[in-house]
């Protein structure tokens, strides 16, 4: 079950590493979300529902360095009757810059069975580093600073997350590959995804047309072959989230769209 979650927040973590390409540019004019939006989703291996995961942005503008920004939150939690064999329960959070939508701060709250770790990281765009802190969890103190090496404009999870939502699909081919960079815990990733195109999908909430992509997955012990995951975005003005799945050792697992509110604009669905 443990690796099914680890799984699981890997495929999230891929899909949002689409957010740097060489150069990142302001982001002028957001139209495909907005505060108060909150996307839920179920969490399934097989056919066995084994969890959910919600997703929101705060109501209001915080100021966070002097800027003004995002708040946004991700958590992620197991059912109730899996719970006697691994609990888990997740918080993904961070501050993001609305003008280019890279983090400025961000945390982590994991509780996996009897693993704890709470961790938050400040981020130095001008200077290119990351600067991490894990709490100690016998005194509940953030303990010294670990300084890494970011991309220019690296982003996290949370913040790759969003800035994936404001891609302009339409000027991708079916069949190009975007070279991404990202930074997650203490590492710097460029990983390669492949834009497949366009694909309907059916879901509790209805048949959504969606934008189909296809992460390289570097050779490892929980995905089985480099094209394992996909991942749907929503083809319209939106481009939220509706589908992640993935082919592992012990299973096919993924993520599934299943209540949404305050999108920014209308979810586009099929007859």
């Amino acid at each position: 079950m443990k690796q099914i979650l680890i799984g699981l927040s890997l495929i999230v973590i891929f899909s949002s590493f689409l957010s740097e390409t060489q150069t990142t540019p302001p982001v002028s004019g957001i139209t495909s979300f907005g505060k108060g939006e909150e996307l839920e989703y179920r969490v399934n291996f097989g056919i066995f529902t084994v969890g959910k995961a919600l997703t929101r942005i705060d109501q209001r503008v915080h100021t966070i360095n002097s800027r003004p920004c995002y708040k946004i939150d991700a958590w992620g939690e197991t059912s109730s009757w899996i719970s006697w064999v691994t609990r888990v329960k997740d918080n993904w959070g961070g501050y993001l810059d609305t003008t280019n939508l890279i983090p400025h701060v961000n945390y982590r709250k994991i509780e996996e069975g009897r693993y704890r770790k709470t961790e938050f990281t400040t981020y130095d765009h001008v200077k290119h580093k990351a600067e991490v802190k894990v709490m100690n969890k016998e005194t509940g103190i953030y303990g010294s600073p670990e300084v890494y090496d970011i991309p220019k404009n690296g982003r996290d999870l949370v913040s790759g997350f969003m800035y994936l939502r404001v891609i302009d699909f339409a000027k991708i081919k079916k069949g190009d590959t975007v070279t991404i960079q990202g930074f997650y815990e203490d590492t710097a990733y460029k990983l390669h995804i492949i834009y497949r195109g366009n694909e309907t999908i059916h879901t509790k909430v209805g048949k959504i047309p969606c934008y189909k992509l296809v992460p390289l997955i570097p050779d490892n012990k929980l995905f089985d072959g480099e094209n394992s995951v996909t991942v749907w975005l929503s083809a319209d003005q939106n481009k939220i989230p509706v589908k992640m799945q993935a082919k592992m050792f012990v299973g096919h697992t993924g993520l599934e769209l299943t209540s949404f509110k305050g999108l920014r604009n209308q979810l586009k669905t099929a007859q």
